[in-house]
């Protein structure tokens, strides 16, 4: 028996679950980092179910799911996400986001000069 994301050849599945608002992100064992129970490889793989949250407005939910994605792709997941919760703009967001995240860290940290210690004088050459 497998799940959504196994059906769909996919690490992770974003959609409405049946008959309700919840939007689940449900990530099958098959993911890169998966958490596999000890016992080997014939025992079965652990499934993760993650909801946004119920208590906010549908919008707000659709930017959050869509948030999540460019993270998991970068993670090296294979994601899917139902057309229907998919905010085009939030997802360009997170992206950017990101890019500024990974061009950020360089120009912050500029290298440190040596620390102080012993001069070593300049050897001159004949």
């Amino acid at each position: 028996m497998g799940n959504r994301a196994d059906d769909c050849g996919t690490d992770v599945e974003i959609y409405t679950k049946a008959l309700t608002t919840t939007i689940p992100d449900r990530s099958t064992g098959n993911a890169p980092r998966p958490a596999r129970p000890a016992g080997g490889p014939h025992r079965r793989p652990v499934y993760v179910w993650h909801i946004v949250p119920e208590h906010l407005e549908d919008a707000e939910q659709k930017r959050l799911a869509s948030r999540a994605i460019p993270s998991l792709l970068m993670a090296g997941y294979k994601v899917n996400i139902d057309p229907d919760l998919f905010d085009e703009a939030a997802y360009q967001q997170a992206v950017t986001e990101i890019r500024s995240r990974q061009m950020r860290p360089a120009a912050q940290n500029p290298p440190q000069p040596a620390a102080p210690g012993r001069h070593q004088p300049s050897r001159r050459a004949p």
